[in-house]
């Protein structure tokens, strides 16, 4: 990869970008993968290709020192890069805000439509902050108790790990929110990834995923809704 451009850091973080089809989940290879910084998005900093697998190669950029992510820091410990993907026969996509640590890799899936598919053009997409860097509502306050219909069953007669949940990406009382199909575990892979930080000992990283899952399975055991709604889907 060349034309990277310096930046004040001491550290390289690195990234792979994994092209696929939205509709079978297929890899796109030859699709082309600009890259450059989320607060300088016309500069380009790097373009790569990906393989027969729709990946491209490991790309190393730079990143924060590391102590930034370990202890809470006013400093944004990540950095942020922009992709365009490109390909023949596909939508291009933008996909803003990707977060690169140090010392550790991101994984970046890409899916894109062919330009066969009718509907509106693609929109942009911004990753949000991470949840403790990033200035977001205090959550919905839940009651302790939880109410419960006379069988003592909510939804499920037993916990069932779900193929898919079903999220309403807003409040429970906004209907005009979207909702959109997510795997379980791509599901718990978000929200993991936008909570923790990829660069915290391995015992942290297991234990808040675990938590993570948690909460989750609750949800969709009792179908009690916080700041975004989950449903269940089983295939």
């Amino acid at each position: 990869m060349s034309g990277l451009h310096a930046m004040q850091t001491f550290e390289k973080g690195k990234l792979q970008i994994n092209v696929l089809t939205a509709v079978g989940a297929e890899p796109i290879p030859d699709a082309t993968v600009t890259i450059s910084y989320t607060g300088n998005p016309s500069q380009t900093i790097g373009e790569v290709k990906t393989d027969e697998s729709g990946q491209t190669e490991v790309l190393e950029l730079n990143a924060p020192p590391l102590e930034l992510s370990m202890e809470p820091s006013e400093r944004q410990p990540y950095a942020e890069y922009t992709i365009v993907v490109t390909a023949p026969g596909y939508r291009p996509l933008d996909i803003s805000g990707i977060a690169v640590l140090p010392d550790v890799t991101a994984v970046q899936p890409v899916n894109l439509r062919s330009h066969d598919v009718v509907g509106p053009e693609e929109e942009n997409i911004v990753i949000s902050a991470n949840t403790l860097y990033g200035n977001f509502p205090p959550k919905i306050p839940e009651a302790e108790i939880k109410p419960v219909s006379e069988t003592g069953e909510i939804v499920l007669s037993r916990v069932v790990v779900p193929e898919y949940v079903i999220v309403h990406d807003g409040a429970p009382t906004d209907s005009t929110a979207p909702e959109y199909y997510i795997r379980y575990r791509d599901y718990i892979k978000n929200v993991a990834s936008s909570e923790i930080y990829a660069t915290w000992p391995d015992a942290s990283l297991r234990a808040n995923i675990l938590a993570i899952m948690s909460f989750t399975m609750n949800r969709v055991y009792t179908e009690w809704y916080g700041n975004h709604h989950i449903f269940w889907v089983v295939e």
